[in-house]
Formats: C-alpha cells, sequence, structure tokens
C-alpha cells in the first residue's frame, strides 16, 4: 500500500494498483479522479488496464455518461457490486461490457476535503463475487481506494501548477454560508447583526479571493472546495 504513495509517475502507480488488485483476484483495475471545479467541464484522470477494444468501445458510445457505478460513486462512498439490477437503467452498457470479458465487478469511490473525487473499479471475466469473497477482502478493498486516491491526487498535484491556498476569514466563511441558504445582503446583516454594507464588503473580498464573476458563482465554488 505504502508504494501507493510514494510512486513517482502514473505508471508506477497503476503498475502497483493493478498488482494488488490481481491478489485480491481481479484481472482489470481501473481507476479514475474528478476535479470539483469547473462544473462545466471538471478534469477527468483515468488510468485501466481494459483491452484496447473495451476502452475504445466505451468512449465511442460516451458511456461515462450513464455508467451507473459512476452515478453511485458521485453521490455515496459506498462500496457497490454489480449485477442486473444495478445496470437495469443501461442494459446497452451492461451487454456490451459483457461481451468484452467484463462480467463481475466491484467500485467503491472516495472524496478528499478538497471536494476531489476518485472511483476505483476491480473487475474480472468469471467467478462471482460472493459474500464470503466480501467478507473476507472488503477491508482491504476499502483501504485501496483510500490509498490509491491519496497517491493519485499527490501525482496529479505534481503535474499542475501550483494554486495558493484559499483562505477565507470567518466572518467571510459565514457570510457566504447563509447567501447558500438563500438569505438576501439585508437578511444576513440582520441574522449577523452587522450592517449591510459590511456584509457587501464581505462578500466583495470572497469574490476577489475565489476568482468569481458573481455571487452566486462565489458561493458554489467556495461549497466545492470545502470551504463552508
Amino acid at each position: 500500500m505504502s508504494s501507493l504513495l510514494t510512486a513517482s509517475t502514473e505508471a508506477e502507480f497503476f503498475d502497483t494498483l493493478s498488482k494488488v488488485g490481481r491478489e485480491l483476484g481481479f484481472e482489470y483495475c481501473a481507476y479514475g479522479m474528478r476535479m470539483p471545479l469547473p462544473l462545466s467541464n471538471p478534469k477527468l484522470y483515468m488510468l485501466n488496464n481494459y483491452s484496447q477494444e473495451w476502452q475504445q468501445r466505451y468512449a465511442k458510445e460516451n458511456y461515462l455518461t450513464v455508467d451507473p457505478t459512476v452515478a453511485h460513486g458521485m453521490k455515496s462512498v459506498m462500496p457497490l457490486v454489480w449485477s442486473e439490477p444495478v445496470f437495469q437503467s443501461s442494459r446497452g452498457l451492461w451487454e456490451d461490457a459483457r461481451s468484452h470479458g467484463l462480467n463481475v465487478g466491484w467500485a467503491q469511490s472516495s472524496y478528499d476535503a478538497k471536494g476531489v473525487g476518485g472511483l476505483l473499479t476491480l473487475a474480472r471475466s468469471n467467478e462471482n463475487l460472493g459474500a464470503a469473497e466480501l467478507r473476507k477482502n472488503a477491508a482491504a478493498m476499502s483501504s485501496l481506494v483510500q490509498f490509491a486516491h491519496e497517491g493519485m491526487s499527490r501525482l496529479i498535484a505534481a503535474k499542475r501548477a501550483p494554486e495558493p491556498p484559499i483562505l477565507l476569514t470567518a466572518r467571510e466563511i459565514e457570510v457566504l454560508r447563509w447567501t447558500a441558504d438563500g438569505k438576501t445582503s439585508s437578511e444576513v446583516g440582520q441574522i449577523m447583526n452587522i450592517s449591510e454594507r459590511t456584509v457587501n464588503f464581505h462578500v466583495n473580498n470572497s469574490l476577489e479571493k475565489l476568482g468569481a464573476v458573481n455571487k452566486t458563482a462565489c458561493v458554489v465554488k467556495a461549497a466545492m472546495l470545502r470551504l463552508l
């Protein structure tokens, strides 16, 4: 596990990740990471050892937008075992995946304090994933999710241009929280027992720090970055 945290390249990282996956009984391994911003087109990083044919098919059919395991991972960090009911709304994807030898799978997501999300998927062509195997390997599989997230985050952070930390004051955070709840500047001022002008002063400071063009964008960005 520690090798995931010290890998110097994505290739080295994924070699370790897929090796652990094989030790857990899975032929295939995939790890995807999603940045929280921008909301309209978040940056995605994906590593996997699926066949080239399946990778091309998945991309061509834009299966990412209908993949129920991805949808589950965006709203829950509980593990998910592939099954007929899981893929009921995406029969085409399910049948296509099985035709490419992906019959059994397990996925679990994780999120860090900055709102960065990751999804680990382990899959194989046969041998159902039963309750006994899940009980035996549940702790190791869930730990792998966390180590993978930390290791991948470190590699991505090293590639991206360093960003200065965004430090909001306690007052700025409180103002943005009330704003996120739909309160006007006047109402926030009454709640916090400060003037509307002071409320707007804190909002403007937050706009500048977050590089947002308006109050709505400022609140959304602060929330996505887990600053509130």
